[in-house]
């Protein structure tokens, strides 16, 4: 699932992610486990709420790479093909 980060339409960072899930426009929201919990407990709440599939990944570091930026990413989403 992380490939298609590199390859489809995505949001990076917490105020993008936010803005996707609220718009309905997030398929899959990715969010790292080593991330601080007071930027992704709002995130996976609001995802929740929405019912937007939930991935985890193991690093910010590996997020970061799998959406081919060059620094570490707390949160990421895949957005809808609409």
């Amino acid at each position: 699932m992380l490939i298609k980060l590199r390859q489809d339409e995505k949001v990076v960072g917490v105020k993008q992610v936010k803005r996707a899930i609220s718009n309905s426009k997030a398929e899959v929201v990715f969010i790292a486990l080593d991330a601080d919990k007071n930027v992704t407990d709002e995130i996976v709440k609001l995802s929740k709420e929405k019912e937007v599939h939930i991935q985890y990944v193991e690093k910010m570091q590996d997020l970061g790479e799998a959406c081919g930026i060059d620094i570490n990413a707390a949160v990421a989403a895949l957005l809808n093909k609409n």
